[in-house]
């Protein structure tokens, strides 16, 4: 590739992209000194398959893009299997997902620039409106979709899921083919590919296109402070009781991941922050004494597949709560084995219009499990 094509290509890059890039660089170098430094007992260098495995990000020049290819029609059947039921069938997507489609005309496809985006009478943002690189489109779809099983889609089923939601946003043909011989020249055809730029503190040197460095201060200016501060924070707002639970469960509604692990708002909060000395023993009886009956191993089960991330046990999230479902199909004789196929499978129409989609990661019998204890009325 020349170095005026290895500008074009860099010049893709979405202002937030920019940085991870710069980041890159850094986690390159880091790499580079943990191969070279030893710290015996501390873990081990990653085998060659392990550096491979995780190794898997597109570039905005499309290195690191891998062989295959995906029709618009391929993509439409892979879309309605494993996309629709968070993005809707034409990417209109739902009360709960932002549209990927819309907001983009046949004009904005020539200038490079999606005029609506300056437009305040509209009212949407969406997904085709805002993308610049189609490299960021492929690589986010191969590494987190479907929200259920990431991971889990063919190279060819990703180009054609691609090549699909070009095509809805009229960018390509119904008969298209989507490769990496040609998403190059896709990448020019996209409504918003000059919409970016580089003229931000966050990227390093010059902007990109220009002959002379940025000169410019960082957008956020600060220093370090350690005079004058407080002993202890003052709480100038709070979540009142009536209103603490009215959502479900707050450490039910987050992912299993991550150190934000959300409040327990079935129980009341602290009367007041404790001294900063006094905070573990209080800690320690916010938690609230032993239970006599332990959790449900079903529960274990919810919490293990993601299913709490939409069902509070008592409320309703994004689908119902848990107890309500249990309250729905008491009495039912087949209520086990009917609860079990709509776990598997997924559905929509019974609690509303947002799909549930199908579950084909969790194991047959999690799946018996969950809807033995469902049936029983999730005690």
């Amino acid at each position: 590739m020349s170095s005026s094509r290895s500008r074009r290509a860099a010049g893709w890059l979405a202002p937030g992209l920019a940085s991870i890039v710069v980041l890159g660089w850094v986690f390159a170098g880091s790499h580079a000194l943990a191969q070279t430094t030893a710290y015996p007992g501390i873990g081990r260098t990653a085998t060659p398959a392990e550096v491979t495995a995780w190794d898997i990000d597109v570039r905005p020049d499309f290195r690191g893009l891998p062989p295959g290819r995906g029709s618009v029609a391929l993509g439409m059947e892979v879309w309605e299997a494993k996309c629709a039921s968070c993005h809707g069938i034409f990417g209109e997507s739902n009360e709960v997902f932002s549209p990927i489609i819309g907001g983009t005309a046949a004009a904005d496809q020539k200038t490079g620039r999606v005029a609506r985006l300056l437009d305040p009478g509209f009212p949407q943002r969406t997904t085709l409106m805002k993308l610049s690189s189609l490299s960021t489109l492929w690589d986010y779809i191969n590494r987190a979709m479907p929200w259920n099983a990431p991971k889990t889609l063919k190279t060819d089923e990703v180009y054609a899921v691609t090549a699909y939601i070009l095509n809805l946003g009229g960018i390509v043909p119904d008969g298209f083919v989507l490769s990496h011989d040609n998403i190059a020249e896709v990448q020019q055809r996209l409504p918003n590919r000059n919409g970016m730029t580089t003229a931000h503190a966050m990227w390093p040197g010059r902007p990109l296109g220009t002959p002379s460095p940025q000169n410019r201060r960082p957008d956020v200016q600060g220093s370090t402070c350690m005079t004058n501060c407080a002993a202890e924070p003052k709480v100038a707002s709070f979540l009142p009781d009536h209103a603490r639970n009215s959502h479900g469960n707050l450490a039910e509604q987050q992912r299993p991941v991550g150190a934000q692990v959300g409040a327990d708002t079935t129980r009341p909060p602290p009367a007041a922050l404790p001294p900063r000395s006094a905070r573990p023993a209080v800690v320690a009886a916010a938690a609230g004494p032993a239970s006599a009956t332990p959790p449900h191993p079903a529960r274990a089960l919810a919490q293990k597949h993601l299913c709490l991330a939409c069902h509070g046990v008592e409320n309703k999230v994004v689908g119902p709560g848990l107890r309500e479902i249990a309250r729905k199909h008491k009495g039912r004789a087949d209520a086990a084995d009917y609860l079990a196929q709509r776990i598997a499978n997924g559905g929509v129409g019974v609690w509303g219009p947002i799909p549930m989609p199908a579950q084909p990661q969790v194991p047959a019998a999690d799946i018996k499990a969950l809807a033995d204890w469902l049936a029983a009325g999730a005690p």
